[in-house]
């Protein structure tokens, strides 16, 4: 397990960003963070492709402790959505095991979490810029209260983060059931099939758009859903595995409503795919 204590803002471009660590640590060859010094150019490097796969068995204990404090894993990632501050790890890391075995690669689109399932894909958008990459979360951090995703250093750069060491961001965690692979950059697509099932029949039914760790963030999706909408948007809170979640649902929908249409413009606003369901 990695475990970041802080990431700071680089002084020289050329060092990138260093996250000091633990003095004695004999898991890694060097005793901070940093960033390639000569980088390849990584802005062409593809998002990683959703695929819809089982969770391992590493990583993913239901419970866990760092520093004493107790983290506990969401028992799926499907609907999951955040804002918050993401941060990135580079070199120190890179050639080593994951939380779930796989290798870090500094230069794919990977990402650490304390509580997504791994592994899991998730959307990241800067919310600053508006730029979005879609990566395999597979690791676990960062262990800090104010961060939400530890970013690999492609994903970093491709998001304008690597600079100033953290950025803005929103979390969306992908259902691969819903996602085109066949497409270059494999977005979550508008399924015709459930649309067309939701068809004439969607009338006091809900489009659930995520579901929030923070009441605030939740409130702020409800208040800018509803503007994107035009229908009532509902926040319902709802506890998993001891974790206190708030689930943000577009509805009851109007009769009449175009679903194929709603879904659009929410998909095109930044929001993952909603998915149809019959209640709060």
């Amino acid at each position: 397990m990695r475990i970041i204590l802080s990431s700071l803002v680089c002084a020289l471009l050329l060092a990138g960003c260093s996250a000091p660590e633990k003095v004695s640590d004999s898991r890694y060859t060097m005793k901070h963070d940093t960033a390639p010094v000569n980088p390849p150019d990584v802005s062409n490097v593809p998002d990683a492709v959703p695929m819809d796969v089982a969770y391992s068995r590493g990583g993913n204990k239901p419970v866990y402790q760092v520093w004493g404090k107790t983290y506990r894993v969401l028992d799926t990632h499907i609907g999951y959505s955040e804002e918050g501050i993401a941060s990135w790890y580079g070199l120190k890391f890179h050639g080593h095991k994951t939380s779930n075995g796989e290798i870090y690669d500094i230069y794919k689109m990977s990402a650490a979490h304390k509580s997504l399932p791994i592994p899991s894909y998730a959307r990241v958008t800067n919310l600053d810029n508006g730029k979005s990459v879609i990566v395999r979360v597979n690791d676990r951090g960062p262990f800090h209260e104010e961060r939400l995703i530890d970013l690999s250093y492609a994903a970093a750069s491709r998001l304008e983060i690597t600079q100033k060491g953290t950025g803005r961001v929103r979390v969306d965690a992908i259902d691969a059931r819903s996602v085109d692979n066949s497409s270059p950059s494999a977005v979550p697509a508008v399924q015709p099939a459930r649309s067309a099932l939701a068809g004439a029949n969607a009338e006091g039914r809900f489009l659930q758009i995520g579901a929030f760790g923070s009441a605030d963030n939740a409130e702020k999706a409800q208040l800018k859903l509803a503007s994107i909408s035009g229908q009532s948007v509902t926040v319902v809170p709802v506890d998993r595995e001891g974790q206190r979640l708030h689930r943000v649902l577009v509805g009851p929908l109007r009769a009449g409503i175009s679903v194929d249409g709603l879904i659009e413009r929410l998909v095109n606003a930044g929001y993952s795919t909603p998915i149809l369901v019959d209640s709060p």
